[in-house]
């Protein structure tokens, strides 16, 4: 009996030393993966670029407005950086544009150079709003990126064409994209084509463009509305910057706001008989007069061909084309 307990023991005891052994492998082989990671995440984290300097940059142009939101000028930001910071939340960016009509004979600029300079590297989906979607364009696009075709109506107005971007933008922001707080929308001329990056600098909540045409001038030479009757009214003392209706964004909560507010607000005056100066674009600057833009972006991000480049915008990064508005426009 006494042999039988000491065979026993000596089985409870080997079997308890070989379940420790196996704890011990197990144990170290998860730690070893849990650093591997650590460690690759690490090297991840262990980007290599010059350090900033808070006394050094860009003294010819103001890069932060009164209420503290940054201008984006080139020279005022890292784009590997940035890159870097963004890819790991895995965002979607998407992009509005309008092809109605004539308008159609710009898109396949619009689309292919968006593919060299628009986001790259990241997940993107252009919306293309047409009455001509069997002219829409063949445009090989990279992994990741895609393009939806949306059927609207005709117009015999461009003014209404310009007028119903709200309303659209609106409708697909709350059919169509996904409802995440960290994904963007932009809202894009088609008439327009990119000649450099346009990155993860520009993203914010909501952000603006200053217009290429008025960003020397004085508030009282920008063509705001300027009737009272109009709720897109803006008073001689009122306004910051004049803001383009060609390129807008942000968040999607953000710009989904925007463009419901414009919405009603156009819609209100056209129940009075009233269309703003610049249709959606004077809704937009007063909007944004009220509702601050968390991001400005300085005029590279939407120059105007016709114009000679100026000595501060070191670079053009989307543009307006060179155009005759009589062929193209139904009632111009």
């Amino acid at each position: 009996m006494h042999l039988i307990n000491t065979k026993a023991l000596t089985v409870v005891v080997l079997s308890a030393l070989m379940l420790g052994v196996l704890f011990c492998y197990i144990s170290l082989s998860y730690r070893g993966v849990e650093l591997f990671k650590q460690n690759n995440i690490n090297q991840q984290n262990g980007l290599r670029y010059e350090q900033p300097s808070i006394l050094r940059g860009r003294t010819d142009v103001v890069t932060v407005t009164p209420w503290l939101a940054p201008v984006v000028w080139e020279g005022t930001f890292n784009p590997v950086l940035l890159d870097s910071i963004y890819k790991r939340k895995n965002i979607t960016v998407s992009a509005t544009v309008f092809a109605v009509g004539k308008y159609i004979m710009f898109l396949k600029d619009f689309l292919e150079t968006a593919e060299q300079h628009f986001f790259v590297g990241f997940k993107v989906h252009i919306y293309v709003f047409t009455d001509r979607p069997n002219e829409v364009p063949q445009v090989r696009m990279a992994a990741g990126r895609q393009l939806t075709v949306r059927s609207v109506p005709s117009s015999k107005r461009w003014q209404e064409i310009s007028a119903r971007r709200m309303e659209l933008i609106q409708t697909l922001i709350e059919d169509q994209l996904p409802n995440r707080s960290d994904d963007y929308v932009f809202c894009l001329d088609v008439d327009s084509k990119f000649h450099g990056r346009w990155g993860a600098e520009s993203l914010g909540g909501l952000v603006a463009v200053i217009h290429p045409g008025y960003y020397k001038d004085g508030r009282s030479r920008f063509p705001y509305e300027r009737r009272p009757a109009s709720r897109a009214y803006l008073a001689p003392e009122e306004g910051d910057f004049y803001y383009c209706g060609g390129a807008f964004g942000g968040l999607l909560q953000e710009v989904h706001h925007l463009a419901k507010t414009c919405r009603s607000n156009f819609e209100a005056d056209a129940q009075e008989g009233i269309e703003a100066a610049w249709q959606e674009e004077s809704h937009l600057n007063r909007y944004m007069w009220i509702n601050k833009p968390t991001k400005v972006l300085s005029p590279e991000y939407l120059w105007q061909d016709f114009k000679p480049q100026t000595p501060e915008v070191h670079i053009i990064r989307f543009s307006g084309v060179v155009k005759n508005y009589a062929e193209i426009r139904p009632n111009a």
